[in-house]
């Protein structure tokens, strides 16, 4: 096999003469393979990886963002895992995929055919570099031992609570001074981050502690416990973000700052209330993360030039509307980064802080010593601000502020919690907001959802139901022509595509996330419906006049263009459909 692997690397020009001899000669002082031509420094461990696996009759896979999943690790038993270098990878529910370390280890092969004869099931075993291998070997190592040990330590204690009364509290404090419940919550903490999750959930289901993280807007199981070792888990993140232990009553919220990975990471806590135990949310802040771009986050250009025109205005309100988690904020400091220079005073009131800009005074509002983002707005205002940030318009006083602000000469941005562009007025009026007041300082409004992004790849073409082909066709056909491409047609099949699943994208077919949006310019004659209680049937009207698409306009055109899938237009709209 030596011989074999040798003669690739020079047929593909990786070892030349010279360098084969000096590897025969490592060889010969009883070096394997790997160790005398990629620990010689002859040729790549990739490029080595990849000639192995061809001469094997294997396939080569980058586990570089791989994240392992534990549902999968389960299904070997721990004896194979522990006995074998071996990494399960993948699953389908007929084929189970396994990384080899050493692809010549007979006995891993035989203990997998094994497994999979007996289950019913295909097997596929997969290679990949070294440095790979051990790096997802030890994570997952070291996330199981570490888990084993604490529920050890963790059973021992609970048992000892059932015989003795009162005796529950003093045990947890004894478990989470123990090392490995520290080393649970580091370790989630750290993989959490390195998934590029925005939030992590504990939460007691049934007999099990679950922890979840939401990656590109969707909560994907990452581990489950035995329930006796929830209460320690929950205390340990109270200890880290100086909460009360022993409060389980009653909702409480803290911060965690640690450094991971180089970059200073803030983890926003909120501990619930359930039925007889306690949940955590932990909301992941990159505070080493500049605001991106407009661009950058998916808006069409079209959108992206009427936001920098607004944007100029010297004062007026810039208002985006969508739920929780439709990037919003991200946004807003998009934007408010294009005016950034030092001749412009920009203020803001954040809860929490997300994006620290230089240049930028920022200001974090906390409700609980009174200090709301109505009571920071009025402070705002005697500091000479020329553009302001309001988190977020939740009351009356906040929004009657906000609007004097802007009829005083100020640029304002903000966000309200509204399902569409059109509910804008309404909210404000629900606030008691005059309408005149509205007309005369509303600029731009802006309604955004974040669709998920097919994964580069394992892009792949998307088979469509005839019923579903010929609504698509209907309603892309009602989009205003400027946003359509030249060579688009849609009285033809329109191709969709979808992502297969791969290690990339931890087998999801999705990969980050992309803006989708509806916008509405108050023109003069916007102004006038606004004055007349902002009537549906003339917004309309108004709306089709400045060539706007609505929300699912733009996430429709995002698959045909392959942005996204049929799956994510059918989801965001499903979701605007049950907030109405």
């Amino acid at each position: 096999m030596n011989d074999q692997i040798i003669k690739l690397l020079q047929s593909r020009g990786l070892l030349n003469e010279d360098s084969k001899r000096k590897v025969e000669d490592l060889l010969t002082r009883g070096k394997t393979l790997e160790q005398a031509v990629v620990g010689g420094k002859y040729v790549s461990e990739v490029d080595f990886t990849k000639t192995q696996a061809e001469a094997l009759g294997l396939a080569f896979v980058d586990l570089a963002n791989t994240i392992i999943d534990p549902e999968v690790v389960s299904l070997v038993p721990k004896q194979t895992l522990d006995n074998f270098k071996i990494l399960p990878l993948k699953f389908d529910g007929q084929t189970l995929e396994v990384v080899l370390r050493d692809a010549q280890d007979f006995r891993a092969v035989e203990s997998l055919e094994f497994l999979a004869d007996e289950k019913g099931w295909k097997l596929k075993i997969l290679l990949a570099t070294p440095s790979q291998f051990k790096r997802l070997s030890k994570n997952l190592q070291g996330l199981s031992t570490e888990v084993e040990t604490a529920l050890e330590q963790a059973k021992g204690k609970f048992e000892k609570t059932k015989e003795e009364e009162g005796g529950v509290a003093g045990n947890i404090e004894e478990i989470i001074k123990g090392a490995p419940v520290s080393r649970i919550i580091s370790i989630v903490m750290r993989n959490a981050v390195e998934a590029g999750a925005s939030d992590i959930h504990i939460e007691p289901v049934e007999n099990e502690s679950r922890i979840r993280y939401r990656i590109d807007g969707v909560l994907r199981t990452a581990l489950s416990l035995p329930i006796y070792v929830h209460p320690a888990l929950i205390s340990r993140v109270k200890v880290l973000a100086n909460l009360k232990i022993d409060e389980t009553r009653i909702p409480q919220d803290g911060r965690i700052t640690q450094s991971i990975n180089g970059k200073k990471i803030d983890f926003r806590i909120s501990t619930l209330p359930v039925v007889d135990h306690e949940k955590v949310v932990m909301r992941i802040l990159d505070t080493t993360a500049g605001a991106p771009t407009l661009e950058n986050l998916g808006f069409r250009k079209e959108y992206i030039d009427i936001m920098k025109e607004e944007i100029k205005k010297p004062h007026g309100m810039f208002l985006i509307t969508g739920p929780t988690g439709s990037g919003k904020s991200t946004t807003l400091f998009a934007a408010l980064s294009t005016l950034n220079a030092d001749g412009v005073n920009i203020s803001t009131l954040e809860d929490p802080v997300e994006y620290f800009i230089s240049g930028v005074n920022q200001s974090q509002i906390r409700p609980e010593i009174g200090y709301t983002f109505a009571t920071g707005l009025r402070a705002l205002l005697r500091q000479d601000p020329n553009v302001v940030m309001v988190g977020e318009i939740r009351d009356r006083e906040t929004a009657e502020l906000a609007i004097h602000a802007s009829l005083t000469g100020h640029l304002i941005f903000s966000t309200l919690h509204t399902n569409d562009v059109y509910g804008l007025v309404p909210r404000l009026i629900d606030m008691q907001i005059q309408p005149f007041l509205l007309a005369a300082t509303l600029n731009l409004g802006v309604a955004q959802r974040l669709a998920r992004k097919i994964c580069e790849s394992c892009k792949t073409d998307q088979e469509v139901a005839p019923e579903v082909m010929v609504q698509m066709q209907s309603e892309l056909k009602t989009i205003p022509k400027k946003y359509i491409a030249a060579e688009m047609d849609f009285d033809q099949p329109i191709k969709f595509y979808h992502g297969a699943g791969c290690n990339k994208c931890g087998n999801t077919g999705y990969s980050g996330r992309t803006a989708a949006a509806e916008l509405f310019q108050f023109t003069p004659q916007a102004q006038k419906l606004v004055e007349e209680g902002f009537p549906a049937d003339k917004f309309k009207i108004e709306f089709e006049r400045q060539e706007m698409m609505t929300l699912r306009q733009d996430l429709i055109l995002k698959a045909v263009e392959g942005k996204t899938t049929l799956e994510e237009v059918l989801r965001l709209s499903q979701q605007a459909a049950e907030t109405e």
